[in-house]
């Protein structure tokens, strides 16, 4: 055998880290990258956070892993904590996102069945959307590039163009049984959906008997300055999954439901071996002592204006190199008019990583608890490499 006995599944930057501190990683030769990547919105608090550092160690101490055929009290503890501060009656806990969308989608189609609508089993989905890796969750995001080469898609989605949300009533047929959508595309490109559009999603499938699925795994807990992005719009879905930011790096995601939506969710129809293991739950209630902390969301409100101003002064300074930036609280994302993925190598020589996303777009997803001189090292990263892509970009002409 030659090379790695590594899947060839990820193009992985030439990169190791060694151990982290706050908002920074630090490899083993001992060089420092501001982690403005997050891996990829999970580490919502950065890197060995002594309240969750402390959770963990004192649960691994105590007791792993016993399943779900017992009682675990932090699960009960963090599904409550879940729902006082949510739409949420009723939450399920797994290992993932996917799972997370999984169980919703589930959740869902069941509650149509349950109701006497076996018909209506299928959901309608936004083109740009990433559900998952799931065979499900491919076929609910839709992106031929992966849905190539596994099979038949998974039947049951129907997909409209994001810039076609003002017609998706037109795709609500006697077989629909839900809309699935992201209040802010993550992998799509760090597109917000406009507030009047969150209502009116919620006003059809109100008319029409709809079950309203929000994918808050990336935008959710506190990424957009609330503590979950559909805040901002002031309705309030009927599903949601989560996941990322819940664990702050650890392993877990949940799906969130109203006492209707989950009625048809009885005993022996679903389940998890590892989901809501005492260490995720452990993590999961340290990370909600942090969010919910008062004053901590209306910080990362205040951080992201401080960042968002930089970031549009960057803009300015260098507009061969970026066209807009995007997003809410701390999930922003820069336009960029040259190969996005170009722009996220000249930040890594930079010492800033970052994440790149759909329509050439670079993702900005610090620590919501970043400092404000954490931030102003990455604007001066973000002129550095702008700087040298634009002369770069200019003695090519």
């Amino acid at each position: 055998m030659s090379g790695s006995a590594l899947y060839n599944t990820f193009a992985r930057a030439p990169l190791s880290f060694e151990h982290g501190e706050g908002s920074w990683l630090v490899t083993p030769g001992g060089q420092r990258f501001l982690d403005f990547a997050g891996g990829i919105a999970v580490n919502s608090l950065g890197h060995g956070h002594p309240h969750l550092v402390a959770a963990l160690t004192e649960q691994a101490a105590k007791l792993w892993h016993v399943s779900n055929l017992y009682e675990i009290p932090d699960q009960s503890r963090l599904a409550d904590r879940l729902a006082e501060a949510t739409f949420a009656d009723k939450v399920f806990f797994t290992n993932s996102g996917a799972e997370a969308i999984e169980c919703a989608i589930k959740t869902a189609r069941r509650y149509q069945y349950a109701g006497g609508h076996p018909e209506r089993y299928r959901i309608i989905t936004v083109e740009g959307a990433f559900h998952g890796r799931t065979l499900a969750t491919i076929a609910a995001g839709g992106q031929p590039k992966y849905l190539e080469g596994f099979g038949p898609k998974v039947e049951g989605f129907d997909q409209i163009a994001y810039a076609d949300l003002d017609k998706i009533e037109d795709l609500v047929s006697g077989e629909t049984a839900a809309i699935l959508i992201e209040p802010v595309q993550g992998e799509g490109g760090i597109r917000p959906v406009p507030s009047s559009t969150m209502r009116k999603l919620r006003e059809i499938c109100d008319r029409h008997g709809l079950l309203l699925i929000l994918d808050e795994i990336q935008c959710g807990i506190g990424r957009t300055g609330k503590f979950f992005a559909h805040e901002w719009s002031g309705i309030e879905p009927d599903i949601m999954a989560i996941a990322k930011g819940i664990g702050g790096g650890f392993p877990m995601g949940a799906c969130l439901a109203t006492e209707e939506a989950a009625s048809g969710m009885v005993p022996g129809i679903h389940g998890t071996t590892f989901g809501g293991n005492p260490l995720a739950m452990a993590v999961g209630n340290a990370v909600l002592d942090v969010v919910l902390e008062d004053g901590f969301l209306d910080d990362v409100q205040r951080k992201a204006l401080l960042f968002k101003q930089g970031l549009a002064s960057v803009i300015d300074e260098f507009p061969s190199v970026f066209e807009e930036v995007r997003g809410e609280g701390l999930m922003l994302g820069l336009k960029c008019r040259l190969q996005n993925t170009a722009v996220n190598a000249a930040l890594r020589d930079h010492n800033l990583l970052t994440a790149p996303a759909g329509d050439n777009v670079v993702r900005l997803l610090p620590p919501l608890n970043v400092g404000d001189d954490e931030i102003r090292i990455a604007l001066d990263a973000i002129r550095a490499a702008a700087a040298g892509l634009a002369e770069k970009a200019a003695g090519a002409a």
